[in-house]
């Protein structure tokens, strides 16, 4: 049967200011779809959202949504009632004659997550407080579960069991984040929100990155072109008076349309310009703790953990919120004293501290104030960059510089605070959870710079992506106040430790097993089966050879189909034909997967022949 279409977007737009966040733009979404929403900080995703579940209207446009249509929101922070037990909102009415399973539902996601039914709400972290506004979203099984920033605040565990929740449900999602790897875990649709306008791209986020590599070229070729014969018009329409005698006035016509439409475009946003202000270096240690341990009150937050920390590391901390990772940090810094043990710390140590909760922006601060207070310059290395020109790197318009810290959004608020940061020398950068509301190219250029960054690097993040790119060594927590060295990056982790611990951090009873059991969220990212590397024969050699043909007349096809679906005029007469073209992409990502996993193995065998 084919799949339903929940809700139509056609010509759809909302402006708040200058630009508009939606320029006729089209979508649709159809049931059971998981699609990730992506696209720059301030592009207007969150208020996508809001028209999907209609908290707000479009400007202009159609919106149509299939009747008795059921949508639950998620928000990057969920309001919940702080007079209620976790229970109490997670279960809702319990009184609901038309579910009676819903208790029993709730109380197995209440177990699942580890949850006390009956503590109250309020005064629990933020971490717990996303859990239970996700828990209460699945109970309700809406046709339509829209999440904003779902993974912030959730460790590595609720990462995790977020993405099964989101597979195994029957809900139609679309999902804001710019966690990499949850979005290749749980989606089958990319759409971008880039300068007005809607862009679908069939598959998951690695997917998404090798079609919009093609699809840049394409557009800045195309402008290119474009703007090369604009210039020989206005060259035309410059020329000396005989010319202008004998011009064409259809010829005018089509220079103001040319001019007008130049006009209207709207450039791609330049990314973020990082460099960091280097310090000189610190002494060859950093930090060597000896057997300390912490505790607040009757916990144990670190137990006997001893470590030494060089000049050029870079570290990640890993465990679940509320182990204790921002105590360990303070404890290196020296910021705090531990209750027991031995810290020693190294010389001429400059250090650079990203928190998470952004407490070192004074709300009613001006953005030039926040840079450099009492000052318009700034020294970066051997560069002197007047403070505007220097928040410009950072994607703030001169007309921003004079606003006040309140005045700004979440990855506002991150890229201010990396400005900020990366304003002073610093041959020490500590990071706790930088990637939160950061977009997904602002966090590939803050990668870059961290790896070429030849200072010390201390991170806290749950990005397993970002960790995986930026950390050498890892301090991971192992239950019960214990934290231990490991070499390499998240996933080396996950190899490295034992199964006990595994097991431990998973809830689960102890195991004889000696291989350390991986989330099963993972499963992906286990190394394939050898390929076979006996001798080519001649007749698969051909079969080599027509390949990269098939591929490239199947991905032909992907390409118009999925033009064929940002057309509105598609949907004018009923979804039937958007179904029908969705099926038919879905068989062609089948068939390509199928096409390059051969062409991966006859390589193999090319290659051991």
């Amino acid at each position: 049967m084919a799949a339903q279409t929940l809700i139509t977007l056609i010509n759809a737009h909302l402006a708040y200011g200058h630009h508009a966040l939606l320029d006729n733009a089209n979508l649709t979404i159809q049931e059971s779809e998981r699609i990730g929403l992506i696209g720059r900080n301030g592009a207007g995703k969150s208020s996508l959202l809001r028209i999907l579940d209609g908290r707000t209207e479009a400007d202009d446009g159609e919106v149509s949504r299939m009747s008795s249509l059921r949508v639950i929101t998620v928000e990057q922070e969920p309001i919940l009632n702080d007079t209620q037990t976790v229970y109490e909102n997670i279960c809702g009415d319990i009184l609901d004659s038309e579910d009676w399973a819903r208790p029993a539902r709730a109380s197995a996601i209440i177990e699942k997550l580890g949850l006390d039914p009956d503590a109250q709400v309020k005064g629990l972290s933020g971490g717990t407080r996303k859990r239970i506004a996700l828990a209460r979203a699945f109970i309700e099984d809406p046709d339509l579960l829209l999440l904003d920033e779902p993974t912030n605040h959730l460790d590595f565990e609720g990462i995790l069991w977020l993405e099964q929740m989101i597979q195994s449900c029957r809900s139609a999602c679309v999902i804001i984040t710019h966690d990499r790897r949850f979005l290749d875990a749980v989606t089958t649709r990319i759409i971008e929100l880039d300068r007005g306008q809607l862009h679908s791209f069939p598959g998951n986020f690695s997917q998404w990155q090798a079609r919009k590599a093609e699809w840049l070229e394409a557009e800045k070729q195309q402008n290119e072109r474009f703007d090369k014969f604009l210039a020989q018009e206005e060259v035309w329409i410059r020329k000396g008076v005989e010319a202008r005698r004998t011009r064409n006035e259809g010829r005018v016509r089509r220079l103001e349309s040319l001019r007008r439409e130049r006009g209207e475009r709207r450039e791609r946003v330049g990314n973020v310009n990082l460099a960091v202000s280097v310090g000189e270096k610190s002494g060859k240690l950093v930090a060597e703790l000896e057997n300390i341990s912490h505790s607040f009150g009757d916990k144990a937050v670190i137990k006997n953990y001893s470590t030494t920390i060089i000049r050029g590391d870079r570290i990640g901390l890993i465990g679940p919120n509320g182990a204790g990772k921002t105590t360990l940090l303070k404890i290196i810094l020296g910021k705090l004293v531990p209750t027991e043990g031995k810290i020693k710390l190294g010389t001429n140590l400059s250090i650079a501290y990203f928190d998470q909760m952004r407490e070192q922006l004074d709300e009613n601060a001006i953005l030039t104030e926040v840079i450099n207070p009492g000052s318009e310059w700034i020294e970066i290395g051997q560069q002197r960059k007047h403070v505007m020109s220097y928040l410009g790197d950072f994607l703030f318009s001169p007309a921003r510089a004079q606003s006040p810290v309140s005045s700004l959004s979440g990855g506002e608020r991150a890229r201010l605070l990396l400005a900020r940061l990366f304003a002073r020398p610093a041959n020490i950068l500590v990071m706790d959870e930088p990637t939160n509301d950061l977009d997904i190219e602002t966090l590939e250029l803050l990668e870059e710079l961290l790896q070429d960054f030849n200072g010390t690097v201390l991170l806290v993040s749950h990005d397993r992506t970002f960790l995986n790119n930026v950390i050498t060594q890892t301090i991971a927590y192992e239950g019960d106040g214990q934290w231990r060295d490991y070499v390499g990056g998240y996933d080396d982790w996950l190899e490295q430790r034992p199964a006990e611990v595994a097991n431990r951090l998973a809830g689960k009873p102890e195991s004889t097993d000696k291989k350390a059991e991986e989330p099963a969220a993972n499963n992906s990212s286990q190394a394939k089966p050898r390929q076979n590397r006996s001798r080519i024969s001649s007749w698969e050699l051909k079969e080599l050879e027509t390949l990269p043909e098939e591929i490239s007349t199947l991905e032909t096809e992907q390409a118009e189909l999925t033009a064929k679906l940002s057309d509105p005029e598609l949907y004018k007469d009923g979804s039937d034909t958007a179904n029908g073209i969705n099926l038919r992409l879905q068989e062609l990502e089948d068939e390509l997967l199928t096409l390059f996993d051969r062409w991966e193995q006859l390589e193999a065998k090319k290659e051991g022949s």
